[in-house]
């Protein structure tokens, strides 16, 4: 969903929030993909003791990207429950 920037200060809260949550997430996947690239090239030249630290930092990236994309989609929710004045429909977060 693509938010205009209307006159509603909460829909340009919206906007902003979604353009920082998502500069945050392009940063973060860089990173991971940075950290996927010197982890394999590290197993690679036999030092073996890299693999764990850096799944376990992966998995804290990806961790920090999910939060993002959950983070950007309440935003997006409570910005078009804002523009028509209902509140939003629940989700299931399964």
């Amino acid at each position: 969903m693509i938010l205009e920037s209307g006159s509603s200060p909460a829909r340009k809260r919206a906007a902003r929030a979604m353009d920082g949550a998502m500069m945050l997430l392009i940063v973060l996947l860089i990173v991971q993909i940075w950290l996927l690239m010197a982890s394999v090239e590290s197993w690679l030249a036999g030092h073996r003791g890299v693999v764990l630290p850096a799944a376990i930092m992966s998995g804290v990236l990806f961790c920090g990207c999910l939060g993002l994309v959950i983070l950007a989609n309440r935003t997006g929710r409570s910005a078009e429950s804002a523009r028509t004045g209902r509140p939003a429909p629940p989700t299931s977060n399964a």
